[in-house]
């Protein structure tokens, strides 16, 4: 998400180097630059007229503090100004309710109410150790009901059985029923559709809020609806008291514009974003974090968080303690490696949350992407433990075989070897002390204040 709009501010700045103060002309050329990238990442024109306002009179006449450059001043009024549209901090859920919380899902049919129903109850219950029950109300779509119950066996939380003959009222007050029954902490109740906003869904789901008394109303869009995102929510706010929304769909999304306008038109606030199909991709929003990364300046902080959580470390100090012994670095080895990254949510999520990603060659992003990473692990798969530990023995016979068993070429198989004598290579420096020198080197390179 945000790379149109992190490249377009990225000329913006480069432009204003080397200039030594900000003036009304230098400001005026920058803001032409901002509003055009607003507009073209479809951020809602209401929201593109108050933000240039805000950041023209905040930069104007700014004088330069310190060694800060005009390109660095501005960014940081540009920062200031993104992060107070989309929210200022965090907000969280609040289930500090009677059990079971009811939250009530809504949305148009399409925005992946149901996937995020079920990434929602893996989060709670993973990450806050909540019992959670989810249940269907959607009787009008085929398999809606059968949908939901896959997910909820996938993610591991109870699933209410309802009938599309029933009506979603009656589903849902037995689904609360049978979860205060049961203990739950949490209930999710996942509600019908529409193609369009219409008089009969209103009434539906108003109807359901009203029974059911949720402490959380979550409003789910596709973020790759852009404006309509921000004008959908603003008419189920009307409607319905909202607490928050979900952004699905983000990592399919170049733009962002969505996620700059939701907050501002419907003054709710985006609790999640949805950012790929995993059940594991439902990321809390940060407007600091993602200003950051509109700005290419990375999201280290929710690198570093990922990393925690995800990674197993375990198999990351059997791996370190294997380099310090001087031990080869594997195949084995590298498909861990590998499936800790899809872990992660893919290459291309870990390079979007470094600092200077949006100024990568286009071939480099082309080349971050999942689908090099499953071909590995296949090929790696294909292998026999013996080749896997020692692949200096895969010659001919056995490269023609691997590459039969992953549907690859041997070319490919030849691409790995290579890549893998790198990677070993790499590792082995490492572990003699290159990390250190490496880190020496890089120490001059290293702005003011961010030495090591």
């Amino acid at each position: 998400m945000f790379e149109n709009l992190s490249e377009r501010l990225g000329r913006t700045v480069k432009n204003l180097r080397g200039q030594g103060r900000l003036t009304e002309q230098n400001i005026k050329d920058a803001l032409r630059e901002v509003r055009m990238a607003l507009l073209e990442a479809d951020v809602a024109l209401p929201v593109v007229k108050q933000l240039i306002d805000t950041i023209r009179d905040k930069a104007l006449g700014q004088e330069v503090i310190g060694s800060l450059s005009p390109g660095q001043a501005f960014i940081k009024v540009v920062n200031d100004e993104l992060v107070r549209i989309m929210g200022e901090h965090s907000e969280s859920l609040d289930l500090s309710a009677q059990p079971p919380a009811v939250i009530l899902m809504a949305g148009l049919q399409g925005s992946g109410k149901t996937t995020s129903t079920g990434k929602l109850a893996l989060r709670l219950k993973e990450r806050e150790k909540r019992k959670v029950m989810v249940v269907s109300c959607d009787v009008y779509r085929p398999a809606a009901i059968t949908q939901l119950k896959k997910i909820a066996g996938d993610v591991g939380v109870d699933f209410f059985q309802s009938e599309p003959e029933q009506s979603p009222l009656d589903i849902a007050n037995a689904a609360l029923d049978h979860a205060k029954k049961q203990f739950a902490d949490v209930l999710i109740v996942d509600t019908a559709g529409r193609l369009a906003i219409d008089a009969d869904m209103m009434a539906e789901i108003k109807a359901l809020n009203a029974a059911l008394n949720p402490v959380e109303t979550l409003f789910v869009v596709d973020s790759m609806t852009g404006q309509d995102a921000a004008t959908t929510a603003k008419a189920f706010g009307e409607a319905l008291p909202l607490t928050g929304v979900i952004l699905t769909k983000t990592d399919g999304d170049a733009r962002g514009g969505a996620a700059l306008s939701v907050r501002m038109v419907t003054g709710k606030p985006i609790k999640f974003v949805g950012a790929g199909e995993k059940m594991a991709a439902l990321e809390a929003f940060h407007p600091d974090r993602v200003a950051s990364r509109i700005l290419g300046m990375g999201d280290v902080v929710s690198l570093v968080e990922e990393v925690q959580e995800k990674v197993d470390h375990q198999k990351a100090e059997k791996l370190a303690r294997k380099m310090q012994k001087g031990k080869n670095f594997d195949m084995s080895d590298l498909r861990d490696q590998m499936e800790q990254m899809q872990n992660m949510g893919g290459m291309a999520s870990l390079i979007d949350k470094l600092p200077g990603a949006a100024n990568l060659p286009e071939g480099v992003k082309n080349q971050a992407n999942d689908t090099e990473i499953r071909r590995t692990i296949a090929i790696i798969n294909s292998m026999t433990p013996h080749e896997r530990k020692f692949p200096a023995v895969i010659k001919g016979s056995r490269k023609r075989r691997i590459a039969n068993g992953s549907g690859v070429q041997v070319q490919d198989i030849n691409k790995l070897m290579k890549q893998h004598a790198q990677m070993s290579k790499m590792m082995k420096k490492m572990a003699k002390g290159g990390m250190k020198k490496m880190m020496r080197s890089m120490q001059g390179q290293m702005p003011p204040g961010m030495g090591m």
